[in-house]
């Protein structure tokens, strides 16, 4: 079977510079409304813990909206939401039994592409201890599909778009599965402006960045933007710049993006002091651990 990655691997420059954009969360509004009206749901259904659904909805989104695990691939996220769940006084005094993460913490640490592909082989070749979460993952895709329509991007992504097509190849470098991206990208006309649409099927975010640009472009040259910590370790892991997306104050991010840091990344003099200012206040958005 052909390795989904080796498009990125194959990637040749066209231009000088490269950007890689995530999609959820950065280019789209969609983060809120996919946690909180497709995962959150099919979390308290699939995993039983309508018992204590108030506190399952608040673990869920502290974990994938409001705390530095934010944007983090769908399956590492449940674990952590299951774990946290579990150690919630108000569940143990409920008796709530929350489900294990065993036969699930164990395929992540081995599995390299964490997919709904990956996972539905893995269930086919018998592993029972994954044929719950790849009901919930399912129910998760149909209820996305069925619900997250007409979310455009935010003010200013179309005209930034064109600017860095302009003087880079742009890739979009996501961990949400490739056939959402692709339908919202194509719904919002903004497809034509990346080279790749890059989902969690091709690897993580750092593999993406190091397959398609880390050895081709110089360093300096190589800018990732992102609205999570995992865009920022991306960045990091493949030696590239980071330019972020603050969760919550999106629309100014963009229009500093599109004003100032990108004609500041083409010019030569973003990374050193101004990147790291900008870093700096996007790590104090998101907090490390739960307020309960």
């Amino acid at each position: 079977m052909r390795d989904p990655a080796q498009v990125l691997r194959d990637f040749k420059p066209a231009q000088e510079f490269f950007v890689g954009i995530d999609s959820d969360g950065c280019i789209f509004d969609s983060m809120e409304i996919k946690h909180k009206e497709c995962f959150a749901p099919m979390f308290i259904k699939h995993f039983h813990v309508q018992a204590v659904s108030k506190y399952a909805r608040e673990v869920w989104e502290f974990v994938n909206l409001y705390s530095k695990t934010r944007g983090a691939n769908r399956f590492p996220a449940l674990s952590r939401a299951l774990n946290l769940l579990r150690e919630r006084p108000q569940v143990q005094a409920r008796k709530v039994k929350v489900p294990d993460t065993l036969a699930l913490d164990e395929w992540i640490k081995r599995e390299t592409k964490l997919g709904n592909a990956t996972l539905a082989a893995e269930v086919k070749r018998g592993n029972q201890g994954l044929a719950q979460v790849k009901v919930w993952s399912d129910a998760v895709n149909a209820a996305v599909e069925d619900i997250v329509h007409g979310v455009p991007p935010f003010p200013l992504v179309r005209e930034s778009l064109e600017k860095i097509n302009q003087k880079a190849d742009a890739m979009c470098i996501s961990q949400t599965p490739a056939d959402a991206l692709k339908r919202e990208w194509a719904e919002h006309n903004i497809d034509g402006f990346v080279k790749i649409i890059a989902g969690q099927e091709m690897g993580t975010k750092t593999e993406h960045l190091k397959f398609a640009a880390a050895s081709k472009y110089p360093k300096e040259k190589i800018l990732m933007v992102g609205d999570a910590p995992g865009d920022y370790k991306a960045a990091r892991g493949s030696d590239a710049l980071f330019y972020p997306i603050v969760p919550g104050r999106e629309e100014v991010s963009w229009d500093r993006f599109f004003n100032e840091a990108l004609d500041r990344f083409f010019a030569g003099t973003y990374a050193g002091e101004y990147e790291a200012e900008l870093i700096r206040e996007f790590d104090a958005s998101l907090p490390e651990k739960p307020s309960w």
